[in-house]
């Protein structure tokens, strides 16, 4: 199984817990930090950070409010956003389980090939959670939404993705261990890195192509680099969260409470899969009407010679987990 090399994002909670207890930003100040490492025009900003000021400043009146810190103003580094949360230099973050692939292994079963089925993200997702099996996942914080991306595709440089042996030897950029298995089923070399660092690596030719969803051609601007989309691929899809400071959260005022409790949970995840699952679609147009990218969509035959490599991923990951029951509950059979 891929495993990525980082430090254990659940050590480095341990470590800092004494630390978070004495500098967690009291929830009685009128104004919440919410933290982020990319830029302002990102669909986070559409997806969860707009719904979320807006009902929490709506639901108290104005009494307590939400400040965005985008582009890293806060700290940089994705992987580090979780942290800065527990530790309180921010009240509330957002991020991909995949980046810290090992403190997340039942969370990110809802990335693995024909997990989704039909059904939202958001619900497998939800579905599980609401029944106690990710608690452990998200110590010291409270999660405010749990969704998952479009589903993943090929964006490649100068390679054209069409069968398994396209892939062979390749060196593919991969969010976390899910989508690294996936590739290494395929027989292509899996690349973890974060989202910020893809532009270069493919234009450099560090890396052959990358596995993540549409919106990430917007957000990222790959288009700018990849000249290659293939569609249709059993490849899984991406987990996000957006946690808040449990202490913060706790020392919030009654009306506050009742402001985040409303919005918080499936119905901002909702609103942050519906803006991904735009931001995809509208991405997916301009790129048609550029005229100048390979857009390569399987046919069902085409598309089950890759699931013959990569479904048999999703049995193996849940199996050696020992987590059928999670599993099965995300996709509500139990």
């Amino acid at each position: 199984m891929f495993n990525p090399t980082m430090k254990s994002m659940t050590a480095a909670i341990a470590a800092t817990g004494v630390a978070a207890t004495m500098t967690v930003v009291s929830a009685q100040a009128d104004s919440l930090k919410f933290a982020s490492w990319v830029p302002p025009f990102h669909t986070i900003t559409k997806g969860v950070v707009e719904p979320l000021t807006k009902a929490v400043d709506e639901g108290t009146g104005g009494a307590t409010t939400i400040e965005y810190f985008p582009g890293g103003e806060l700290g940089a580094g994705p992987l580090e956003q979780y942290v800065r949360v527990v530790q309180g230099v921010a009240d509330m973050s957002w991020g991909l389980p995949g980046y810290t692939s090992s403190q997340f292994p039942k969370t990110m079963l809802a990335e693995l090939p024909g997990a989704k089925g039909d059904m939202p993200g958001y619900e497998l997702l939800w579905n599980a959670f609401d029944a106690g099996m990710l608690d452990r996942e998200f110590p010291a914080t409270k999660p405010m939404a749990l969704w998952l991306s479009e589903p993943n595709i090929f964006i490649m440089k100068d390679h054209e993705v069409r069968t398994p042996d396209d892939v062979k030897g390749l060196k593919i950029r991969v969010s976390g261990a899910i989508a690294g298995d996936v590739m290494s089923a395929l027989g292509a070399t899996p690349v973890q890195m974060p989202a910020g660092e893809i532009y270069n690596a493919l234009q450099t030719g560090l890396i052959d192509g990358v596995v993540t969803g549409t919106s990430a051609v917007g957000d990222f601007k790959l288009d700018e680099v990849a000249n290659s989309y293939t569609y249709n691929v059993p490849l899984g899809q991406i987990a996000f969260y957006t946690i808040m400071n449990q202490k913060a959260y706790d020392g919030l005022s009654a009306e506050a409470k009742a402001a985040f409790d409303g919005i918080s949970g499936r119905a901002l995840s909702k609103s942050a899969e519906d803006a991904w699952n735009e931001k995809a679609d509208a991405v997916l147009e301009s790129m048609k009407a550029a005229g100048d990218n390979t857009i390569i969509t399987l046919t069902d035959e085409e598309a089950a010679a890759f699931a013959a490599l990569t479904l048999p991923v999703t049995e193996k990951v849940v199996n050696d987990l020992g987590a059928e029951d999670v599993y099965k509950t995300m996709r509500g059979e139990m």
